[in-house]
């Protein structure tokens, strides 16, 4: 299995627990710029339980010059505890089950496990040639447990240089303190060195129904008046972006 998308899983994740990323970030570091925006419904929310949210939003990687983005090699992200993954009685999809598949074909396999949808991009310096951009859609399926952990699996698809299936689990750690869950893992090369993550856009909101109760892919309370998420991220050429987020949102 190739882990291009494991930025874009671990993004997606990062929005739909904390819902923090909205509100137009952009971070500069010399010419590579990392920008983010996004919203989430309802804005006022629950001071003491939590419900039902949606949320779209994108992220975006680029280098002022025009050339491709060194390659992002490292990410961890930790999420406000006042958001909630809910993933009981949703049904599983196992990773084996995506790989070859086209974007219909993992769809038709676990329709039933389809947590969130959107769209994933890469860059390529192919040399000799002119850059190469990669788009593919992205899917993204409740995956089985790893070390008692949750998971999502992202997958998407592409036909350069030739087809081929992309597909990512992303382990979610459920801690304590203020940020109640945690992903952390290691981006592997694009296209042989030669390739970086430039875009990824998501839109979340599974409702389900398990027990005899409707559920929630994912939910939030607003117990302090804001929703945060901290992220570390790690490229190539040694550049490291980390801080925090933060999205106000009203107690009721």
């Amino acid at each position: 299995m190739r882990k291009w998308l494991a930025a874009a899983g671990l993004i997606a994740v990062g929005v739909l627990l904390a819902a923090s990323i909205a509100g137009g970030a952009m971070v500069r570091v010399g010419t590579l710029v990392l920008t983010a925006d996004g919203s989430f419904e309802p804005r006022a929310l629950p001071r003491n339980h939590r419900v039902p949210i949606d949320f779209e939003g994108y992220a975006d990687i680029r280098q002022t010059d025009g050339t491709v983005p060194p390659p992002l090699q490292h990410v961890k992200v930790e999420f406000d505890r006042d958001g909630r993954l809910t993933t009981a009685g949703l049904p599983v999809c196992p990773p084996q089950r995506l790989e070859g598949t086209t974007p219909k074909q993992a769809e038709n396999r676990c329709r039933s496990s389809i947590v969130g949808t959107g769209h994933v991009g890469a860059a390529i310096a192919v040399p000799g040639l002119k850059r190469v951009e990669l788009r593919s859609p992205l899917t993204l399926f409740n995956g089985p447990r790893q070390n008692g952990n949750q998971t999502v699996i992202g997958h998407a698809w592409t036909l350069f240089p030739f087809p081929e299936t992309y597909v990512v689990v992303a382990p979610i750690e459920k801690r304590r303190g203020t940020f109640g869950y945690r992903s952390s893992f290691d981006i592997p090369p694009i296209a042989g060195g030669f390739g970086s993550l430039t875009h990824v856009d998501i839109d979340l909101g599974r409702r389900f129904r398990a027990g005899g109760a409707e559920r929630s892919y994912i939910s939030a309370r607003c117990s302090d008046g804001i929703l945060q998420t901290q992220g570390y991220f790690s490229f190539g050429d040694g550049v490291i972006i980390y801080g925090s987020v933060f999205k106000a949102c009203r107690p009721l």
